[in-house]
């Protein structure tokens, strides 16, 4: 190992993906991808900044989210959930847009904009 120090901080990780993203995109690639690019811009990602949090990045079907609050992780993982059964009402249950959340408070590894570790690690295999 290097003598190089790894920046490391405490946070709340937020990790969500859509259920059933493959079987989706079998039954229709593109239309599955703008609904969750639609769900992401007006929904996901207005709800993480207004819980004080921000993107880390984005994975294809999924997203890791930094707060500096567990609070308000929770807070914005309820808030989703709740919006997301409004806008999939009408919707059949096959063609619905659904998160998995896992959230975890853990130690991370800082890399440029990105993060990394078991914090990150746990809040992904939590998701539910």
């Amino acid at each position: 190992m290097g003598t190089e120090r790894v920046e490391r901080r405490l946070t709340a990780i937020l990790a969500a993906d859509v259920v059933g993203y493959s079987r989706l995109t079998s039954m229709d690639e593109e239309g599955t991808h703008v609904r969750l690019k639609e769900h992401l811009r007006v929904l996901v990602d207005p709800k993480i900044s207004e819980h004080r949090g921000h993107v880390v990045k984005n994975t294809g079907d999924g997203m890791l989210a930094e707060f500096s609050s567990v609070v308000d992780a929770v807070r914005c993982a309820i808030d989703v959930q709740r919006r997301m059964a409004e806008r999939n009402a009408g919707i059949p249950r096959d063609k619905r847009i659904d998160f998995r959340i896992g959230i975890n408070v853990g130690d991370v590894i800082i890399d440029g904009a990105d993060i990394f570790g078991d914090g990150v690690n746990v809040a992904v295999v939590w998701k539910a």
